[in-house]
């Protein structure tokens, strides 16, 4: 990143062999415990940390996009940003830039610590259950940019001021813009889990509706018009089970249902329920309930 060189010190490797690089702090402005300048090419933590490969950091970085998007992945996820979006990476965070990728933009770095603890609350800066990837509308981005352009401004004017009055000023400047940062992680996890929530109640009713005649979770998928990802996502968020899972376990209560209140045959229960070859229907059942057709229905006659 163009700037001043952001580098880190003699990292050491973790128990999975991924190396941690801390924060690096002598190269900082009057040496404070914070970093915020332009993204640009020759970017590195450390001399022996290429960005492209995986490793870890001991402190907050967040990326303001400006140019095409630009592919990041963080605890082994990929995620897409492009111009107006921005990438909250957390201390201990695995994470890896694209090596074809030009990263331009703002680029914030802070050391733990270096706000006070009242104010890490405020701002959710361990909350890892936030997403990475935030997508500001235009007013936030606007009221966004502003924030970080006058942190900028204060952590590049440390002559004015002495050291200590330096770094409160930074300290509360960063407060401004972590505390509006924090606001969009917040609300876009909440817009994400009604997402969430509204896509399992249509594939929970897609599968009420059709679950005779179609097991496919794709199928499913592709008439609700979501990608699959999305859709297993937003049913193991809703109920712990892959979609597969679920609708398996809705054909296996039909199943029950039919062997135990009518007295159709095996292979007619199997038919009506997306069977047409009673083997496969035996098969399915024995692997769900650990029993066989003929003795489910015999334990409750």
């Amino acid at each position: 990143m163009a700037g001043r060189t952001i580098q880190g010190g003699d990292g050491d490797g973790g128990v999975d062999g991924i190396r941690t690089f801390p924060f690096p702090v002598e190269l900082s402005v009057g040496g404070v415990g914070m970093q915020v300048g332009p993204m640009g090419a020759g970017h590195t933590w450390h001399a022996e940390a290429p960005l492209e490969r995986v490793h870890r950091i001991d402190f907050h970085v967040v990326m303001l996009f400006d140019g095409a998007p630009v592919r990041h992945m963080i605890d082994f996820a990929e995620y897409e940003a492009a111009a107006g979006e921005l990438l909250w990476i957390r201390p201990g965070q695995v994470h890896r830039f694209s090596p074809t990728s030009g990263y331009r933009g703002t680029v914030l770095t802070m050391q733990p610590g270096f706000l006070p603890r009242a104010t890490v609350e405020a701002t959710g800066l361990y909350r890892y259950d936030l997403p990475p990837l935030l997508h500001p509308d235009e007013a936030q981005l606007t009221a966004l940019r502003a924030a970080l352009a006058q942190l900028q401004r204060e952590y590049e004017d440390n002559t004015t001021l002495p050291l200590s009055l330096h770094t409160a000023v930074l300290r509360h400047s960063l407060t401004a813009f972590l505390l509006r940062l924090a606001h969009l992680a917040a609300s876009s996890a909440e817009a994400a889990r009604r997402q969430s929530d509204t896509t399992f109640t249509l594939f929970r009713d897609a599968v009420e509706k059709d679950f005779a005649t179609n097991h496919s979770v794709s199928a499913y998928a592709d008439a609700l018009g979501y990608s699959r990802r999305t859709l297993v996502r937003a049913v193991r968020a809703a109920t712990g089970q892959t979609p597969k899972g679920f609708i398996d376990k809705r054909v296996v209560l039909e199943a029950k249902r039919l062997l135990a209140h009518t007295d159709l045959p095996i292979g007619r229960v199997g038919a009506a329920i997306g069977f047409p070859d009673a083997a496969n229907f035996s098969k399915f059942f024995q692997q769900h309930t650990e029993l066989t057709l003929a003795a489910f229905r015999a334990e409750l006659r």
